[in-house]
């Protein structure tokens, strides 16, 4: 896998999507059914009907770069919601390309930094 900084941000497309679609339609689809502006940088994953395929599209600096991913056997525990988006980390898109099913992982507990407000 690439190595990702952990500040990425990671948006699913969470329908099935068509995996003949290239940069110009998964970026339409990035756009419309995401509801993100597909140049800010951040990385968005479209799976297949049969979760079988990965596309990652993402702009880097002056192109749009697009990473695949074909398994030749089993699946990804892709979390398919209809249309719409979600949002996951780094470290989370990592564990689906390894096979992981997150449905199943529990995250323990961690310190978070509260808020401050500025008076």
């Amino acid at each position: 896998m690439i190595g990702l900084p952990a500040a990425v941000r990671v948006y699913l497309y969470t329908a099935p999507c068509d995996m003949r679609r290239g940069f110009d339609g998964l970026k339409m689809l990035a756009e419309h059914g995401i509801g993100i502006d597909p140049l800010a940088g951040h990385l968005l994953v479209f799976c297949s009907r049969r979760a079988d395929r990965m596309k990652i599209l993402y702009w880097d600096r002056d192109g749009w770069a697009l990473w695949s991913k074909r398994l030749e056997a089993g699946t990804y525990a892709f979390p398919f919601a209809g249309t719409g988006r979600k949002e996951m980390s780094a470290g989370e898109l990592s564990a689906l390309l390894e096979g992981i099913d997150l449905k199943n992982a529990k995250r323990r507990k961690r310190y978070v930094q509260p808020l401050q407000r500025d008076f």
